[in-house]
């Protein structure tokens, strides 16, 4: 049973509609009337039992906000939901599943250095790869006009897989 969700991103304007911010995006259309708090290194809110987080560290340092949280309700890393881009999926698609690579994302591999873990749930939202170029600048970039435009629609349905992931572990927009 998932007892914290963990939508991460980088804090500061600069990055707010930015592709790595893809889990504070859908944190945000998710709980749009949410009252955050300051609370284990990130924005804190609880909604229907709940418990939710957007580590205000740097994306890379993700662990440190999430263990912190995790230690603090001593949860197990499989009680843990943790949203967040992944250039390995095509933009208009995402992914639910346990465990994994982590495929380059220092964000994730924070987190499982500071849990000792790699075994929590992963929502994976997909923002395609560059065709070329630095992947660095890629994900740090905005979402194109297009994009933005999709993305209420992709992040509805996640909102429906997530209601029941039983039924339901991936989507596409497409």
């Amino acid at each position: 049973m998932i007892r914290l969700t963990a939508f991460l991103g980088n804090p500061g304007k600069e990055y707010r509609d930015t592709r790595h911010n893809a889990g504070f995006l859908l944190a945000d259309y998710l709980y749009p009337s949410a009252s955050w708090q300051l609370k284990f290194h990130s924005a804190y809110t609880e909604s229907g039992g709940m418990r939710i987080i957007k580590p205000m560290t740097m994306m890379n340092l993700s662990g440190t906000a999430l263990s912190e949280a995790a230690s603090f309700y001593k949860l197990k890393a499989e009680e843990i939901l943790v949203v967040h881009d992944d250039l390995e999926l095509p933009f208009g698609t995402a992914k639910l599943q346990r465990g994994g690579g982590l495929q380059g994302h220092n964000g994730l591999r924070s987190i499982k250095e500071r849990l000792g873990s790699g075994d929590f749930m992963r929502l994976r939202i997909g923002i395609g790869r560059p065709r070329h170029g630095d992947v660095r600048l890629y994900v740090t970039s905005p979402f194109t006009k297009e994009e933005k435009e999709m993305l209420p629609m992709l992040f509805g349905k996640i909102e429906k897989m997530l209601a029941d992931p039983e039924k339901e572990t991936s989507i596409s927009i497409s």
